[in-house]
């Protein structure tokens, strides 16, 4: 297929396809369509072809959305770097998947600029080359097929290494498909997106919105503004946006969501009962979703008028989407019972860019979702918990081994168990339960000391916020850490 822009130009090209809601600027699918152009021109110059990786470090904006189709419109796959990740983070990916070139802007320059391979800024940079100074190379439209991998986007894997997962035109189809099917489209629908367009959640409105041909309104990133995203709401009659549970909760202080609104999609992180059930009472049409990197987005979504009774649940299986809870054997188990749980379905990845990532997250009901849960008799998803010990704290994946690793690098530590903390804010935070090295003191192991180790080595969202200094770590009779009793730990120490 021809990228989605290329496409709506022809159908629809006077609709409106993009908002930038900080400068008030609006392209019709005809304007994004002559910017896409110029974007993958400019790529071309600079040697970009097709099956080529080409690396993007920004934040949400629309210069990102130009890359998304451009890369597309010249066959190239796109590979979204986390824009919040530490150097050295950034260099472990970029090594993982070897991409020709990195897009950058003005506020990434200098990480960007310590790649490997050669970097452009989208904007005036004394650091690297800009990209609007390059000439744009004619360019004939790629026609991608539906298994060709579009992009590469990192999700954490369990040991803490970078996976990149291969995501294909087929798997963003589909998801745009199932998801359409379970919060409906209209002509004139305006969805919101706040997130960061590293992560699917926040590409896929972008995606979404594209093929759809309605309209995607981007409030710029990092950081998120409750008071900003109200009024975009209301400013652009918007009819949906995509949030995690914490934006969701600010955004109700900050006086909730205007009457155009039909969906609000909550991932990234449980929704909780209670949180729902206050978006609903304040009129906000509250959509809990459950979902991954490795499936284009959301695999089950619970619809608002099914949260006064369901609050609990992420509801039903999307379109094509089969969930599978699995016993220790790997046998799915009877409805009601909790297991691990399996994903398969159109929308899922063909696999990593590891090809022994692959062979461990797979079996013959799917993809291994790493998370546990169950399904009731009315096929009703219950997310009960993580497999592994990853936090995800404010929508991001932290896991503990990266963290203590890093910890273990300061003189005072001795030994350290790292684990999330309920907080009400994040839904969990980073929190280290230490024991200090011979002949260190306690005094040495503050959260400042020991956040001042991760510097530059991990992105500030994976640095400890709770800290405690006990003398021993507490540990199961077969000698690993008892994780649930060093929680208990930090809970009474918050």
């Amino acid at each position: 297929m021809r990228d989605e822009v290329h496409l709506q130009a022809a159908a629809n090209p006077d609709r409106t396809a993009l908002v930038d809601a900080e400068t008030d600027r609006a392209w019709t699918y005809a304007d994004l369509d002559d910017a896409v152009a110029e974007t993958a021109g400019r790529l071309a110059a600079l040697g970009v072809e097709a099956g080529d990786r080409v690396a993007v470090l920004l934040e949400t904006r629309p210069a990102f959305v130009r890359l998304v189709f451009a890369a597309a419109r010249l066959g190239a796959v796109l590979v979204p770097l986390n824009a919040r990740l530490s150097r050295e983070e950034l260099v472990q990916q970029a090594d993982a998947v070897s991409p020709v070139l990195v897009v950058c802007g003005a506020d990434t320059d200098a990480n960007a600029d310590a790649l490997s391979p050669p970097a452009v800024s989208v904007d005036d940079s004394q650091q690297v080359r800009s990209l609007a100074g390059v000439d744009p190379a004619p360019v004939d439209p790629v026609a991608s097929a539906w298994t060709d991998t579009r992009l590469l986007l990192f999700t954490s894997g369990t040991t803490g290494a970078p996976k990149a997962v291969r995501l294909t035109y087929g798997n963003f189809g589909a998801s745009a498909v199932a998801s359409a099917f379970r919060l409906g489209v209209l002509p004139d629908d305006r969805w919101l997106c706040p997130l960061s367009m590293y992560h699917t959640g926040g590409l896929s409105v972008v995606l979404r919105s594209a093929l759809y041909g309605t309209t995607a309104v981007l409030v710029r990133t990092p950081g998120f503004d409750p008071a900003a995203v109200r009024d975009a709401l209301g400013d652009y009659d918007c009819t949906g946006v995509s949030l995690v549970p914490t934006m969701l909760d600010r955004l109700l202080e900050a006086g909730g969501c205007p009457e155009t609104l039909r969906f609000a999609l909550v991932g990234g992180a449980p929704t909780p009962p209670e949180l729902a059930e206050r978006a609903l009472d304040a009129g906000v049409p509250v959509c809990p979703t459950y979902g991954a990197t490795e499936t284009a987005s959301q695999v089950a979504t619970l619809r608002p008028e099914q949260v006064p009774v369901r609050s609990d649940s992420v509801g039903r299986p999307l379109l094509g989407t089969t969930v599978t809870a699995l016993d220790e054997d790997g046998e799915p188990v009877e409805p009601g019972e909790t297991g691990a749980l399996a994903v398969s379905g159109p929308t899922v990845t063909p696999g990593y860019v590891s090809a022994d990532a692959t062979t461990d997250r797979f079996c013959e009901y799917g993809l291994l979702t790493g998370d546990r849960g169950w399904l009731d008799d009315e096929g009703f998803l219950h997310v009960g918990g993580r497999q592994s010990d990853q936090i995800v704290t404010g929508g991001e994946n932290v896991h503990p081994a990266e963290v203590a690793d890093v910890l273990r690098d300061h003189p005072d530590v001795g030994d350290v168990a790292v684990v999330g903390v309920p907080d009400d804010e994040w839904g969990e935070t980073v929190g280290a339960l230490v024991v200090p090295a011979p002949e260190s003191g306690r005094a040495a192991l503050s959260v400042d000391a020991l956040r001042s180790v991760c510097e530059g080595r991990l992105a500030g969202y994976k640095h400890p916020r709770v800290v405690a200094v006990v003398d021993e770590l507490p540990r199961t009779p077969s000698g690993t850490v008892d994780r649930a009793a060093a929680r208990d730990c930090l809970v009474g120490d918050t």
